[in-house]
């Protein structure tokens, strides 16, 4: 571990050196990812994962990695199918009931009040109250390894998007917009969460 006046460098296997692990603040903010699923019998899943991200568009492609393997990862794998459901600051307590640790035959959507919309594509439902919704079909699980090839309790769901739901009032000139929405995103340590902040415009340099 180097502990300079420029840096505070440290090796992630001899441990960081400092009170609270740093990795989750320094890769912040980070999407919710708060991820609807439906088991082979029906029941349905609600829950936020903290690891969410976009990695491609045309087609759309949208990821969360679920440390374990819980029941939103066994209900993809066994039905091919999941919605993303953007978390909004309205919905930011709601949200946070759907992380509770309960049996498996507890609906979520039930357990914090959220009304369950029909999909279009698939056969999972979507929070009806959220800002936007995307329907996603299973590309790939994918159990994460570490350098020296031992399998992590890490599980990598890829989706292909197959459906958009935008709530009207959240659309403004043909734009979806992002202010009025109030995403919110994990921000750091245990409880640290944040909203968009100011946002501005700066457009690509052509050449």
């Amino acid at each position: 571990m180097s502990d300079s006046n420029a840096d505070h460098f440290y090796n992630p296997d001899e441990g960081h050196g400092l009170r609270h692990d740093p990795f989750k603040a320094i890769v912040a903010p980070r999407m919710i990812g708060w991820i609807s699923s439906r088991d082979p019998d029906g029941r349905v899943n609600l829950a936020p994962y903290s690891f969410f991200g976009a990695f491609a568009t045309f087609p759309y492609i949208i990821g969360f990695s679920s440390e374990g393997f819980k029941d939103s990862i066994a209900n993809i794998e066994a039905t091919g199918e999941f919605v993303w459901n953007l978390a909004s600051k309205p919905l930011a307590e709601k949200m946070n009931q759907t992380s509770a640790t309960v049996p498996r035959e507890v609906d979520e959507f039930e357990l914090a009040g959220l009304t369950k919309a029909p999909g279009v594509n698939v056969a999972v439902p979507h929070v009806a109250e959220s800002p936007a919704a995307l329907e996603c079909k299973l590309l790939q699980i994918i159990r994460l390894k570490s350098l020296d090839g031992t399998p992590m309790n890490n599980w990598l769901a890829l989706g292909q998007v197959v459906g958009v739901h935008i709530r009207r009032e959240f659309l403004k000139d043909g734009m979806f917009d992002t202010a009025a929405a109030q995403p919110i995103m994990r921000a750091g340590y245990r409880g640290d969460y944040a909203g968009i902040g100011e946002m501005f415009e700066m457009i690509r340099p052509t050449s």
